[in-house]
């Protein structure tokens, strides 16, 4: 099959895109031929090595933690957050857990169904199981342009709170789109608002950036990041979370039964060939990507 590899760490030209063995599935395993997946961030700080010491993966290795694809022996089109240190979707097949997948939706292109699963599961975990999101409560997700920040807004919002998103200027057509009811540029401006109950960081910031999150948090609430740990305010008892996004397939089904819905939508960027994800590594490092960008396999 073909499939991008690493055989060594570095930068995006280690990407090789070549023959490999199909994989075999194991015990409670079955086969995805795949439509698509979705370059993420920490795609690149696997390749990088920088998350050798914490999630040492096997050389060579294909990346890839987003899937859409077809069950190669019951013909079921279906979606999964595939676990980090093993080798994902960057292929032609991967082999996969069963209790992992989900139905794919049904009203969006198979290999753009890929745009979904790590995206909606972290921002669904962040503002419900971590944060406790309720209806009436002020939010602030910082970092709301990326992938990430359009489903947490998205989900925010029908969940009845009211929004006040960071984004750049290129993102604010897009966060605006996704309902938010206030938008900072943090490019330019002080990120400051009246109390919120809720803050979703989703970006890195240094401990003085951090510090000045919490301190926009009402007495007794939470702080939730994806990217940067901060130190609680225990006299004013405001909670800190760092959180890492896990694969649940009950939830996963219920974000694609969203999405059928229409009432959450994907943000799809680009689309690129397998035989092109060098080049959108390449690419993330300038900075220029916007929406969820799908490899089509």
């Amino acid at each position: 099959m073909k499939a991008v590899r690493f055989h060594e760490f570095g930068g995006p030209e280690v990407l090789r895109y070549e023959e490999a063995d199909q994989p075999v599935p194991g015990p409670g395993q079955v086969l995805v031929k795949v439509a698509g997946t979705a370059y993420n961030p920490v795609d690149a700080a696997f390749r990088a090595g920088f998350m050798q010491q914490a999630m040492p993966v096997k050389l060579p290795f294909i990346p890839g933690l987003d899937l859409a694809g077809t069950v190669v022996d019951s013909g079921e089109q279906v979606i999964a957050f595939l676990p980090m240190t093993s080798d994902g979707a960057s292929a032609e097949f991967v082999v996969v857990d069963r209790e992992l997948l989900a139905p794919a939706p049904t009203s969006v292109p198979l290999a753009d169904a890929a745009a979904l699963p790590s995206g909606a599961l972290t921002a669904w975990q962040g503002l419900f199981e971590q944060a406790g999101l309720q209806s009436g409560q002020r939010i602030l997700i910082n970092g709301a342009g990326g992938a990430v920040g359009g489903f947490a807004v998205q989900l925010a919002k029908q969940a009845g709170a009211y929004v006040i998103a960071t984004a750049s200027p290129r993102s604010v057509a897009a966060v605006r789109s996704a309902g938010a009811d206030e938008i900072i540029d943090h490019t330019t401006t002080t990120v400051t608002t009246e109390p919120v109950d809720v803050v979703f960081n989703l970006v890195r910031a240094d401990e003085a950036t951090m510090a000045g999150l919490v301190a926009l948090v009402k007495p007794g609430g939470v702080l939730v990041s994806t990217a940067a740990p901060a130190a609680e305010d225990q006299e004013r008892k405001v909670k800190t979370i760092s959180m890492y996004v896990r694969s649940d397939a009950k939830q996963l089904e219920a974000l694609a039964a969203q999405v059928d819905a229409g009432t959450l939508k994907l943000d799809i960027g680009a689309r690129y060939p397998l035989s092109e994800l060098a080049k959108v590594h390449e690419e993330a490092t300038t900075g220029t990507i916007h929406g969820k960008i799908i490899i089509e396999v």
